[in-house]
């Protein structure tokens, strides 16, 4: 049994010699001794639920992504004892896209990168981060093989935040009481706004988002907000509303229930 997270763990799995274990949870990252149990390393660095965890081929990176981002673990290991923890991959003393890039070219199964950052878009970390990053990488143009996989693995992270249609997604909680969030998908950039109406049609409240680049909004810090009040900030009545999403040329609407 291994003891040491104070709460829920979402993700665990074997370093490739099967000598370790790697632990992601509510509240840090874990490395463990497989045969003994005993801890070898708590990793600190995010600010909120780690929802997967995942060694490299061999063995000496670690990639841990959370709601907010995913971080790279450089790690010098013995057979059983974890004796150092790095970001500095190529050493120079320096932590920059460097770095990045060639831990995220050392991950084999560069296809389940985008698996990990669909389920994680809380942060605002997302797709412009990843085009940023891009781009630098691109700048150093580097010929190394492990460099150019990790161009690779970017170039995948980034479609995979990439909608390929605009969609206005059910909002959540629904049913809900008082508050709810609107989530969507923008595959262009548009000046967007929702607007919500009663059951007979009167317009009770709109929320104008202003314009918004291409990309996913889908978590409570980036869908839409409405503390069901109107535009007279009373809190509106029990029953059904719907509420139409209009993004440039694109409108979409869909059903919610409020229930007190």
């Amino acid at each position: 049994m291994l003891i040491g997270h104070t709460n829920w763990v979402s993700s665990v799995v074997f370093s490739p010699d099967g000598q370790r274990l790697a632990s992601g949870g509510s509240d840090t990252v874990r490395l463990w001794d497989a045969a003994t149990g005993r801890e070898l390393r708590t990793l600190r660095g995010h600010t909120s639920g780690v929802l997967s965890v995942s060694f490299s081929p061999d063995g000496t990176t670690l990639a841990s992504g959370s709601w907010e981002t995913v971080r790279l673990w450089a790690l010098e290991l013995s057979s059983t004892t974890l004796t150092h923890l790095r970001a500095d991959v190529n050493g120079d003393d320096v932590v920059n896209i460097l770095d990045l890039t060639l831990v995220a070219g050392a991950f084999e199964n560069a296809a389940g990168a985008p698996a990990l950052w669909s389920r994680n878009r809380e942060g605002a970390s997302t797709r412009d981060q990843i085009e940023q990053w891009l781009h630098q990488a691109r700048e150093v143009n580097l010929t190394d093989s492990t460099f150019q996989r990790g161009i690779l693995m970017l170039e995948q992270l980034l479609a995979s935040l990439t909608p390929k249609e605009t969609v206005l997604l059910p909002n959540y909680p629904n049913p809900f009481n008082p508050e709810t969030w609107i989530p969507y998908r923008l595959a262009e950039s548009a000046d967007v706004n929702i607007s919500i109406y009663s059951a007979d049609g009167r317009l009770v409240r709109r929320l104008d988002l202003g314009h918004q680049a291409v990309g996913m909004y889908e978590s409570r810090s980036r869908s839409a907000y409405w503390d069901g009040r109107n535009t007279q900030g009373e809190p509106v009545a029990s029953g059904v509303y719907f509420y139409t999403l209009t993004a440039g040329d694109f409108t979409a609407t869909r059903k919610m229930l409020i229930r007190k």
